[in-house]
């Protein structure tokens, strides 16, 4: 086995999940090795970004990689993921590690249990060096919190790197992980991984399975799901996590065998429709809607049309039912921590605000908030009758000045919540469609300039196969595909 291959020298970058599979199977490259060039990575640019937590002995994981190594020389079948060094997100239950949600609550918390996602990340051959960074349960669009401290851009340690799987954003971003795993509920798949140049794709809804957990079926609009480098790396982790679990009633039938495969596809001739701030409803910072229009002119290069388009709906209403169901599931998880005096007084003001929204929510404001969304849903749908893609920016902020918590305004309009700043995502996560966050470029505005951008490429349900196909045509297509962090251009 070589110690020395050309795209694996000190601090090196990462090949694809497809490639550096197979080189590890084949024994081109051992699973020390490749340990080996992750932990260098964790080493040199965690202390600057702090996007892994709980981080484990380093002489332990090298101690399992060479196990790894000893099965493959015995010959023995291994997973997709064997050998991989990941960092499941600090808000999925993982055995024998922390799972803190970035709560002083839970600080000490040890999970007894994985979670299913977690279960097919270790069967696969997956080997846990530690967690990735989140905020307090999850709630914000920035991960930052008092049991760990604050995750910081790949791209410019001075800003935010969003969130809430801004930990694995960041650690993709700079190498520090072949893939990584996280969660979505309002965009936390698909804000981090635009705003650190990396993919991050929300999956339909039950496309991978949720659970073990105390509730399993009205919790519709949060899931997990995956992020890489590319799109053949998300879809190849996608291949692992996919697939109905009898556990979690809402998944859906089937495997992720056809996530492991080449995604290349004939793409001409495919109808996208941008939506742009929705005609005015979405406020945006200068540059955003520039950028993200300017990049629309790549997918002309893919051979597909692009036409304005705008869903006839009442998105004030929409807004409003999000607020429902979001308060409805956060205060059904949270409240009773909230009963609690003691434990009250540990939670961020973000999190009492949700669990009180939710708390004063009445039925019939309940059952009208999915209404709306049923309408919403009937909505997409026709809009898809015209085209096979819906396409929306994936931020309207670029990333935040790290010490700012959330705008207080956004293009001249003030802010009415801690999470008013994401409204751009919430179309989706109500629909339960497949959404996948795909750079856009680098903003050139003074103030902003160099820092990462992001489109959400949305797909009719259940074609998240689709979606993975047009992002991997994107990523051949536009020429900043390929850039890297600053830091790890330093770095060579």
């Amino acid at each position: 086995m070589s110690a020395a291959l050309p795209t694996l020298q000190p601090l090196p970058l990462l090949p694809g999940a497809r490639a550096l599979a197979a080189a590890l199977q084949r024994r081109e490259l051992s699973c020390r090795e490749l340990m080996q060039a992750c932990l260098a990575r964790i080493d040199r640019f965690n202390p600057q970004v702090n996007a892994l937590v709980s981080l484990q002995p380093p002489d332990e994981m090298l101690r399992q990689a060479d196990a790894c190594d000893a099965r493959l020389a015995r010959g023995e079948p291994v997973g997709r993921l064997h050998g991989f060094p990941m960092a499941p997100k600090d808000f999925v239950a993982t055995a024998g590690l922390p799972t803190t949600m970035g709560s002083p609550v839970f600080a000490r918390q040890v999970t007894a249990h994985d979670a299913i996602m977690v279960e097919r990340l270790r069967r696969a051959g997956a080997l846990f060096v530690g967690r990735s960074n989140t905020p307090e349960f999850g709630l914000g669009s920035h991960t930052y919190n008092t049991v760990f401290g604050t995750t910081r851009n790949a791209w410019s340690p001075d800003h935010a790197a969003g969130g809430s799987s801004g930990g694995a954003a960041v650690a993709l971003a700079l190498h520090m992980l072949p893939v990584a795993d996280g969660s979505d509920m309002m965009g936390s798949l698909r804000n981090p991984a635009a705003w650190n140049h990396v993919y991050g794709l929300r999956p339909s809804l039950g496309r991978v399975p949720t659970g073990p957990g105390p509730e399993l079926f009205f919790q519709q609009l949060g899931c997990e799901g995956p992020m890489g480098r590319t799109p053949e790396d998300v879809a190849w982790l996608l291949s692992v996590q996919a697939g109905h679990d009898a556990r979690s009633p809402l998944s859906l039938a089937g495997d992720g065998e056809a996530f492991a495969q080449p995604l290349d596809s004939e793409l001409r001739g495919k109808r996208i429709a941008w939506l742009g701030d929705l005609g005015g409803h979405l406020p945006m910072d200068p540059g955003v809607m520039a950028l993200c229009e300017s990049a629309l002119r790549h997918f002309d290069t893919l051979g597909c049309s692009v036409e304005p388009a705008l869903p006839v709906f009442d998105f004030h209403a929409l807004w409003n039912a999000w607020l429902g169901l979001r308060g409805f599931i956060v205060a059904g998880a949270l409240r009773g921590l909230h009963a609690d005096p003691a434990t009250r007084a540990l939670l961020k003001p973000e999190a009492r605000w949700e669990i009180e929204q939710g708390e004063r929510l009445s039925t019939t404001a309940l059952h009208q908030a999915a209404v709306t969304r049923t309408q919403w849903h009937g909505v997409l749908l026709q809009l898809f009758e015209r085209f096979d893609f819906l396409v929306l920016p994936a931020a309207q902020v670029f990333p935040l000045p790290v010490d700012v918590h959330w705008p207080r305004e956004v293009g001249g309009r003030a802010m009415d919540t801690y999470h008013r700043w994401m409204e751009v995502t919430i179309g989706p996560s109500l629909a339960g469609l497949p959404a996948m966050a795909i750079p856009a470029g680098f903003s050139q505005a003074d103030g902003t300039r160099g820092l990462p951008m992001g489109l959400q490429l949305i797909g009719r349900p259940g074609a998240d196969l689709d979606v993975l196909r047009m992002a991997h045509g994107w990523h051949q297509a536009v020429p900043f595909a390929n850039v890297q962090a600053p830091l790890l251009r330093q770095a060579h």
